[in-house]
């Protein structure tokens, strides 16, 4: 039987020196996307990279062939020993995977608590997954359900109040180490949803921006048309810099946009005038070794994190409340995913006793030659109801079963005493889901397992 699988380093398990390594950019999460979902043992993938955490979330075969294979795909994207990650890497299993996915989208498991960037990060995450072509219905019905989730939590709680950012953050950092900001020049590198988020951030605090985007000015110049501030091509950042009070970079790029000499001529050029380098992008846009030049405070998205504690007391009580609706969502993804297991037994169970009763007819048939036409049909006909009375109360308890234990314990033992592993579809076969859906409405209206137990080691 398949098992939902998440690995994955966040935030709370990994230093930015880390998670920067294992980071996955688009073109570099297709990649990785083809690569896992070449694994035998790996039937669907998606993956999730944000500057907090790098996640695969995996419908797999044998869980531990597919867990050692995807850790080693990673960890070659990192150019790490698996060793080295292991240490940090966090494994979940069925429901404890998909609880976690939902409390992401929801933003319950980021670093600012109800943030609302990542709900547009998986959503994205599960797009370019649905380009590569590696999610059947499964892994579609459960992103579908958390983005779903995700946005309820933000509608029906106030986890999202006085919106919080990395990007609102940020700048509240450089209120605190500057003060007023008014007046001061600041560069935003950067003109994704964080390059945005930087610019109405900082032109709350009266900051007119200088906007720089590496690959494409156009969406450079629209930042700066409804922002008040100026575009200017990458070409140009050296001399921006020189001018520059603060610089706050976001990109995506999978290399340093400012290098440590570059920016060393620079300062010679500045006369000793100070400059703030604000650097929330996973991997990294501005060398670490910056911080070494006189003049340059460098600070990173784990230096965020002093700020951020001030700003998620307010919303704890929130929280909780929100897991209390995550839980609820997930216990209907759960009824769906239960019909993937009871449906495949139950049909599983039906051709078992279909196969006998047609082998012992074939095996007699020699021996009742004298038989009409109309005797032989009313025989197989009475076989087959023998064979569907003798297991109409087997199916029945299995699926009005009300206890998660229990159900399990039914279908285990049906597929063991019956000897249906061979026949049982994947639950997380297309095959099988797609009859799930054709079952979905029938078998909610009976008690139904929900997900089975997470085995294994889990840290969330």
């Amino acid at each position: 039987m398949s098992d939902l699988l998440a690995l994955g380093v966040s935030h709370k398990t990994a230093p930015i020196v880390l998670r920067e390594r294992v980071a996955l950019p688009e073109g570099r999460a297709a990649s990785v996307l083809r690569e896992l979902i070449s694994t035998p043992e790996i039937h669907e993938a998606v993956v999730i990279s944000t500057c907090n955490r790098t996640e695969l979330y995996l419908a797999v075969g044998d869980d531990v062939e597919a867990e050692t294979a995807a850790l080693g795909i990673l960890a070659r994207q990192g150019g790490i020993r698996p060793t080295e990650l292991i240490s940090h890497l966090y494994s979940l299993r069925n429901g404890d995977a998909a609880r976690h996915l939902f409390r992401v989208t929801a933003g319950l498991d980021a670093m600012i608590i109800g943030e609302s960037e990542i709900q547009g990060q998986v959503k994205r995450a599960y797009e370019l997954a649905l380009v590569e072509g590696t999610t059947s219905a499964f892994m579609n019905r459960l992103f579908r359900e958390a983005l779903a989730a995700g946005k309820r939590v933000r509608s029906d709680t106030q986890i999202g109040a006085r919106s919080v950012s990395m990007s609102s953050v940020a700048v509240g950092l450089a209120q605190e180490i500057l003060g007023d900001l008014s007046g001061k020049r600041v560069i935003v590198i950067g003109a994704g949803e964080t390059g945005e988020l930087t610019a109405r951030a900082l032109t709350e605090q009266g900051v007119r921006s200088v906007f720089v985007a590496n690959r494409h000015y156009d969406r450079a110049i629209g930042l700066a048309q409804r922002f008040g501030g100026q575009a200017v091509r990458f070409d140009a950042l050296p001399a921006e810099l020189e001018l520059a009070d603060i610089v706050l970079s976001s990109t995506s790029s999978p290399h340093n946009i400012i290098g440590r000499d570059e920016l060393a001529g620079v300062m010679e050029r500045r006369g000793g005038r100070p400059l703030l380098a604000i650097d929330i992008a996973v991997p990294r846009d501005i060398d670490p070794a910056v911080a070494e030049l006189e003049g340059v405070h460098l600070r990173d998205v784990d230096d965020l994190q002093r700020v951020v504690e001030r700003n998620v007391s307010g919303r704890e009580a929130e929280a909780h409340h929100a897991d209390a609706l995550i839980e609820r969502e997930l216990e209907r993804f759960k009824r769906w995913l239960a019909t993937l297991e009871v449906v495949p037994t139950i049909t599983a169970l039906h051709e078992r006793g279909e196969a006998i009763a047609r082998q012992v007819l074939a095996e007699n048939a020699t021996r009742w030659q004298g038989l009409t036409e109309a005797d032989r049909e009313r025989l197989e006909l009475m076989a087959t109801t023998i064979v569907k009375r003798l297991l109409h109360q087997p199916i029945l308890r299995l699926k009005t079963a009300d206890e998660e234990q229990r159900t399990y314990a039914y279908v285990q033992a049906l597929r063991e005493l019956f000897g249906l592993e061979d026949q049982l579809l994947s639950a997380f076969d297309s095959a099988a889901a797609e009859l799930g859906d054709r079952e979905h409405t029938a078998a909610e209206n009976a008690a139904v397992t929900p997900i089975r137990k997470a085995r294994g080691h889990t840290r969330s």
